[in-house]
């Protein structure tokens, strides 16, 4: 179940992430290690977690997946081995949120997919999926913002 798309811009936003590639099937343990260790890092600098976790999807090469993983930050913080101070950029954008297991999410993305076409705008080729709930929330509610950047 997906709610509207919608157009909107992203601002600028500060990150800490870590970039590595996975395969697909090794994604839901790489996302927990590296969100793990993210916030582990964060607590020893004296920073909280305020906003959604986020995997940014580089490219859709299921066994070779060119990944980001991490969080926004309210300022530029230094970053620490393979845990790296990064920047979302601002630019165009469209988003839906999807509902469900994560399994059941290709539907969500030929929505927001045929959305931006419709809307006679273009893909960057840069996925976004912001996890909206955490991982002790049932499958058929979990809540994942999708994001595709746009080009200008």
């Amino acid at each position: 179940m997906t709610q509207a798309c919608e157009f909107f811009e992203i601002p600028e936003t500060h990150t800490l992430t870590i970039r590595t590639h996975t395969r697909v099937e090794d994604l839901p343990g790489l996302i927990g290690k590296s969100y793990g260790a993210i916030m582990q890092y964060m607590g020893e600098i004296g920073v909280n977690v305020s906003q959604e976790p986020f995997v940014i999807y580089y490219n859709l090469d299921m066994q070779n997946l060119d990944v980001e993983l991490g969080f926004p930050v309210s300022k530029e913080l230094p970053g620490r081995g393979e845990i790296k101070a990064s920047k979302l950029p601002a630019g165009p954008a469209a988003r839906t949120v999807y509902t469900g297991p994560f399994s059941d999410m290709g539907p969500a993305y030929e929505e927001l997919n045929k959305f931006i076409k419709d809307g006679g705008r273009e893909v960057t080729g840069v996925a976004m999926e912001y996890y909206l709930t955490g991982p002790e929330t049932p499958q058929e509610k979990h809540q994942t913002r999708i994001v595709f950047p746009l080009k200008k």
